[in-house]
């Protein structure tokens, strides 16, 4: 297929092993991928339409404890007191004096956390094939010592755009779908069919597994999540024209994996060969007791430079007819 701005399969840089990095269709600077499709003209035509009766609020709780990505050895969130009202009276840390902090009490805390923790965006530097990167990026000439220098969130817009839940736990009539259950383009056609929606390309697209009814317990929700297996995922990429597709667990896809010898092989398909962004940890269970499956999504990532991931507090506010 040739490659345009139009379709949905593009140029590959490199192609091994059936593994494939693509070119960029927005040219050689590109770095971020499909969220080249959010302009002013597509933010008007969805921010011009709110109806503001409700906003649905799509993000986790941050808390001492919560279950992140600590398997690889990444941290888990952590938080800590750097100002307290005694203390700075004992320590006069800010230099203002202690008889200050007597009469005007400080408090202050700082965090340190694994940046793909709680409700956040995965970007296209996060995975690659044979240490390659969306647009031909290399680690050897586009890492730096702490950072990527290509594909951070530093360039990344506020996410608005049409979304789109597809309840998959609601179409099989269960509170949450079974520990690594892959979710098949068939499940998805169905929910399509069931909930009467229409899937457009340029949409967030959120799958629902129904994972958020176990949350807050640790191995409960992320040990053998379901989630969506690559076939679905080329689905949503390459027939629907997904910009982003977000899901209700830590990964997104289904853990284990289905194929032996791979790494979590929809993240590094959806970003090295599709240039679509991964959300998760999206608490899906309020649109969905609403049948609210159509909406505008509102995602405002942290704009951390050169970071393979970021929070990114999420919304989904419905839309006038």
């Amino acid at each position: 297929m040739a490659t345009t701005e139009e379709s949905l399969v593009y140029e590959a840089v490199m192609e091994k092993d059936g593994l494939k990095v693509s070119k960029s269709p927005w040219g050689p600077d590109d770095e971020i991928g499909r969220l080249n499709w959010i302009t002013p003209e597509t933010n008007a035509a969805i921010l011009g339409h709110l109806d503001g009766t409700h906003v649905f609020d799509l993000n986790v709780e941050y808390f001492i404890g919560m279950p992140s990505w600590v398997a690889a050895g990444d941290p888990g969130y952590g938080i800590w007191m750097t100002h307290t009202p005694q203390g700075s009276v004992n320590d006069n840390l800010s230099g203002v004096g202690s008889d200050v902090h007597e009469a005007y009490s400080y408090c202050g805390d700082s965090i340190h956390m694994y940046t793909h923790c709680g409700t956040h965006i995965d970007t296209l530097n996060h995975l690659g094939f044979h240490g390659k990167f969306w647009n031909g990026w290399e680690a050897d000439r586009d890492l730096g010592s702490r950072i990527w220098n290509k594909g951070g969130l530093e360039k990344y817009p506020p996410v608005i755009a049409r979304g789109v839940l597809l309840d998959v736990a609601g179409t099989h009539g269960v509170d949450v779908l079974p520990d690594s259950y892959a979710i098949t383009p068939q499940d998805l056609q169905d929910t399509v069919q069931k909930q009467g929606v229409e899937l457009r390309r340029g949409d967030v697209v959120l799958v629902r597994t129904g994972r958020m009814n176990v949350w807050p317990d640790f191995d409960g929700y992320l040990v053998n999540t379901p989630g969506i297996g690559l076939p679905a995922a080329k689905w949503l990429c390459e027939e629907v024209g997904a910009m982003c597709i977000a899901g209700d667990t830590i990964g997104l896809e289904v853990l284990p994996s289905e194929e032996d010898k791979v790494f979590l092989p929809v993240h590094a398909y959806m970003f090295a060969t599709a240039g679509a962004q991964i959300i998760e940890v999206v608490d899906m269970n309020e649109i969905a007791a609403e049948k609210q499956y159509e909406f505008a999504f509102l995602g405002f990532p942290l704009k951390l430079r050169g970071a393979t991931g970021a929070p990114m507090p999420a919304y989904a506010v419905p839309l006038r007819d």
